[in-house]
């Protein structure tokens, strides 16, 4: 069984990885650390209180992260996300007691626990993964790899240039990625085509169960904000897509290529810029996903929320 951690800023499609990953039987979910990003750290660290509380999983840990990026000011999406990060319906209040560590020291005593290298999965900024590798260089050789949602080839979404996670703290993506730890890139050219419909979202919404209940209506503010925003027919879950990926490899395809993070660019801060043609004759560094099997995706999605309603 693969044994994972997530660093993650709920956010509904954070949510959705966060569920996906509790009700799998192929993964251990070891911890959870939250960072600011979608909203403040505040509000990310409060969500994931909630949504642990939803789930009934007081067993695993969480422990709040960095509420700025290393160097630069925070940049949130409430336009995308609303002000409290997950608008659309009312969560439980959070009966869950949180771990007194920072994220960095969680994750850091969670790896050195485990006889065998685990599985980092980070689906918002990548704030907290660079300060552990910057406090602890050791601890890399302990990690199997980094899965993370973030990035594109193609595909953008607070730029022209760039995606969110890396544009919040593209320092820290730079740290990341220069690591030498094995990273899949799981980026908007996969996962805005992993979205759910208003039909299939009305399909949650209707079971009316613990959890479908809540779901459903989340999804439709998620799908709304993103069909005004950007045209999207529905809600790309991204980060689930991520875990999803662990749990069923098949789900994506990659390609081994070599990724640099802009730092410095006026209209690129936070490009992953990546060498599809091999024109700089550099290290293929990350394997990066280039095609979804949107229907296992939907399956996967479809079971855990139906599992999750019977818990």
């Amino acid at each position: 069984m693969k044994k994972i951690i997530i660093d993650c800023d709920p956010g509904h499609d954070d949510m959705m990885a966060i569920m996906v990953a509790a009700a799998s039987g192929n993964t251990e979910l070891l911890g959870i650390t939250t960072v600011a990003g979608n909203q403040t750290g505040e509000k990310t660290f409060l969500n994931a209180q909630k949504i642990l509380t939803l789930l009934n999983r007081k067993d695993i840990p969480l422990a709040r992260g960095a509420d700025k990026p290393l160097l630069r000011k925070l940049v949130t999406a409430p336009t995308v996300h609303g002000i409290t990060g997950l608008d659309g319906a009312e969560l439980p209040e959070p009966d869950i007691l949180p771990c007194k560590d920072h994220a960095v020291e969680l994750i850091a005593d969670l790896i050195e626990k485990q006889a065998q290298p685990l599985t980092l999965i980070p689906t918002g900024p990548l704030t907290n993964i660079a300060l552990l590798f910057l406090i602890n260089p050791g601890i890399k050789k302990h990690i199997e790899r980094i899965v993370l949602m973030g990035g594109g080839v193609y595909d953008s979404n607070i730029t022209p240039a760039a995606e969110f996670n890396i544009y919040v703290d593209p320092e820290a993506a730079k740290i990341v990625f220069e690591s030498g730890v094995p990273i899949t890139m799981v980026g908007l050219d996969v996962t805005n085509k992993s979205l759910l419909s208003f039909e299939e979202i009305d399909k949650i919404e209707k079971k009316r169960g613990k959890v479908s209940g809540i779901v459903g209506p989340l999804l439709r503010y998620f799908a709304e904000a993103n069909r005004k925003i950007f045209g999207i027919g529905g809600a790309p879950i991204h980060d689930a897509l991520a875990v999803i990926s662990v749990i069923e490899p098949s789900v994506i395809k990659t390609r081994k290529l070599n990724v640099e993070i802009e730092t410095d660019g006026r209209l690129t801060r936070g490009r992953t810029v990546v060498d599809v043609y091999g024109v700089t004759g550099k290290e293929q560094n990350v394997d990066v996903a280039i095609e979804v099997d949107i229907k296992t995706f939907k399956e996967i999605l479809f079971d855990t929320v139906k599992r999750l309603d019977v818990l």
